[in-house]
């Protein structure tokens, strides 16, 4: 299992606002949470690739830093990026609380998923209500800007549309469901509650999802990014480009070296040596 140790050096705020392209105000508010947020989303990739390759991928911030901000062309998936993300909140005065939600996407009983992602509720000084955040969620239905935690209303975040809703919980903390709107209305994206969770927990369900055969992120790639105009996702050895409009198109790479291609052009990320991406 990965070493849970500290990261022995410091998360660098400037460098990881020069990373995904923020030059707006710093202040710990509403309006640099949301923008902040989109700016992550639409510089850093999400992609399972470490995973695929047989190795949980570390969770220091040292490592992190490396591999998303200073390093090689490269994303990363839930741990990585909203453990990156949290420590710029808290960097920027923003007071975060790191949360688990079972990704409930096609589930009959929500129950039956265990709780193997990572979000995070977020304190805005002198917001009544917190917001949840989350940079690291690998689908389309995910936030592109944080949400107050507010049941029943609808937020336009970026051009999508979610909600938060309560669900019938087995415990005495109240159990929320993210919604988002799609061509089929509104279908639960994951569920959770608000009490926190602590580093060494990331670590064992990050080593569980990255390593268990059975886990769908050890056994083939998957990887998406995000534009002003698109969201393009490669898996099953397609690429799927759903455009800001609705409009859906699919293609196959003819081979491994047009996946790398595109994998380098469209999504930005230099694939590692020796990985298979397609099927």
């Amino acid at each position: 299992m990965a070493d849970s140790a500290p990261a022995t050096t410091p998360f660098d705020l400037d460098a990881y606002l020069a990373r995904i392209g923020w030059k707006g105000e710093r202040r710990p508010d509403a309006e640099t949470l949301r923008g902040v947020h989109l700016a992550h989303l639409r510089a850093i990739p999400f992609e399972n690739l470490d995973a695929v390759g047989g190795r949980a991928p570390s969770l220091r911030l040292a490592d992190l830093m490396d591999k998303l901000v200073h390093g090689v062309r490269r994303g990363g998936y839930c741990y990585e990026h909203n453990t990156l993300f949290a420590a710029a909140l808290e960097a920027l005065g923003l007071g975060v609380t790191r949360l688990t939600a079972r990704v409930v996407v096609g589930a009959e009983r929500f129950e039956d998923r265990p709780r193997t992602h990572m979000a995070l509720l977020v304190e805005v000084p002198g917001e009544p209500l917190p917001h949840l955040a989350d940079v690291g969620f690998g689908a389309i239905g995910s936030l592109l800007e944080p949400v107050s935690l507010t049941a029943g209303t609808e937020f336009h975040d970026a051009g999508r549309l979610h909600r938060l809703v309560h669900a019938p919980g087995r415990g005495p903390l109240e159990t929320w469901v993210l919604e988002a709107h799609g061509p089929g209305g509104w279908a639960a994206q994951y569920a959770f509650t608000v009490e926190p969770f602590e580093q060494p927990d990331y670590e064992v369900i990050n080593w569980h999802v990255a390593t268990n055969p059975r886990s769908p992120f050890s056994r083939a790639p998957y990887v998406q990014c995000l534009t002003p105009d698109a969201h393009l996702l490669l898996a099953s050895g397609r690429v799927t480009t759903t455009r800001t409009d609705g409009t859906v198109t699919e293609r196959e790479p003819a081979d491994e070296t047009e996946a790398r291609r595109v994998l380098a052009e469209e999504f930005g990320i230099d694939a590692p040596e020796g990985l298979r991406l397609l099927d």
